[in-house]
């Protein structure tokens, strides 16, 4: 095969950009010699997440379409008209072999832009509920991968290929020793631990159900160790003041997610699509408390595709302050139940996410090479 030309497009969260460079990071791999540009929105995360990750990238001014009719609009379409123009002097200048959209603002322009020149095209859905970029774009692409069971609801079923989602490598890749793990958070070893996350900026309802609970918390048998986010830190820090309980740890960010599953016994979470596909490989039992500020409520359906198969509690964002600690000293005072869920929730599993995901690729690029062979 010469030399491989590809561009990776969308972003705007860490849940796109994620999959998008373990993707990228696949191909580079078994490609070495491949070469990989990034497109992104202007302004939005990957702009500083992909040079880090070490991929070149170009970012187009696109936004999110307004929800509300306002000024707004005029902005949105100028800025698409924009973006679209962009984009089709990147893929006329890169003349890539493949795009790969991962959903969120950018992928749209790009994708729209590559298919019009002949480009084969491949989408990865990381939700249970179809973005509507993906949507609007999944009849003009050659394969959509995606993450979850019954898409057909959204995309042509013969385009769909179940691959899962890319998870960090470093919690598949890692045998973690318990002992370190129990020493790093300065833990008793033995005692039972919850691990709360709410995204690297930290989730308003979820650190306050904990300060709606610290009572409960301080009376409970079990070791808390919770992920305030950037925002909220200070904060929280303020507001415990002398008051904070001595098994409860606030952490402004955990940097060791692997050495934080090794010991968590219940792990109380958002349900982004990313999180998801980690706690289903590594078997963890989980109280899922899904986002409500996210599109199409997609949180929910991601969590509620784990409930059916009884592989996840789930609390309403609006009950977790009376419901979310109670229901899970209750859970983890029931050793039938963790074990039950931790069972169901690895059936879930998708480990090799990434690989898959570049087979379906290189298999479009491979067929189109054969299409235009085939045409001479």
């Amino acid at each position: 095969m010469k030399k491989l030309k590809v561009i990776v497009s969308g972003g705007g969260t860490g849940g796109h950009i994620f999959p998008a460079v373990s993707i990228a990071n696949e191909i580079k791999e078994r490609l070495p010699e491949t070469e990989i540009l990034f497109v992104g929105a202007l302004g939005k995360m990957e702009m500083e997440r992909v040079p880090a990750a070490g991929y070149r990238i170009v970012g187009l001014p696109v936004v999110g379409f307004p929800r509300k009719p306002s000024l707004k609009m005029l902005t949105f379409f100028w800025k698409l008209f924009q973006s679209m123009r962009l984009a089709n002097k990147v893929i006329a200048d890169f003349s890539p072999d493949v795009a790969i959209g991962v959903g969120g603002f950018a992928s749209g322009p790009v994708l729209k832009a590559a298919v019009r020149k002949g480009v084969p095209a491949v989408l990865q859905e990381q939700n249970s509920y179809a973005g509507v970029t993906n949507k609007l774009l999944a009849s003009k692409v050659n394969k959509i991968c995606v993450a979850y069971p019954n898409m057909e609801r959204y995309f042509p079923a013969e385009k769909i290929v179940v691959t899962g989602n890319p998870i960090r490598k470093n919690l598949i890749d890692a045998v973690v020793n318990k002992t370190e793990a129990y020493e790093y958070f300065k833990l008793i070893a033995g005692k039972p631990v919850v691990l709360l996350v709410g995204g690297s900026l930290g989730a308003r309802t979820l650190n306050e159900s904990v300060m709606a609970n610290l009572e409960l918390i301080r009376e409970s048998d079990a070791q808390v160790v919770w992920q305030t986010g950037s925002y909220y830190y200070k904060e929280m820090l303020e507001r415990l003041g002398d008051n904070c309980p001595k098994n409860l740890q606030a952490m402004e960010f955990v940097s060791r997610m692997d050495l934080a599953y090794a010991v968590a016994d219940v792990v109380i979470s958002r349900a982004g699509a990313g999180t998801i596909s980690e706690l289903c490989l590594l078997g963890k039992p989980s109280v899922l408390v899904p986002s409500p500020n996210v599109a199409e409520d997609h949180q929910t359906k991601n969590a509620m595709a784990l409930v059916e198969n009884q592989a996840a509690l789930l609390i309403k964002d609006a009950d977790s302050k009376e419901q979310l600690w109670p229901e899970t000293f209750k859970l983890l005072a029931d050793k039938q139940r963790l074990n039950s869920l931790s069972e169901n929730i690895r059936k879930l599993a998708k480990p090799n996410a990434a690989k898959e995901i570049v087979d379906v690729i290189l298999e479009v690029v491979e067929s189109r090479k054969s299409e235009v062979r085939s045409q001479k």
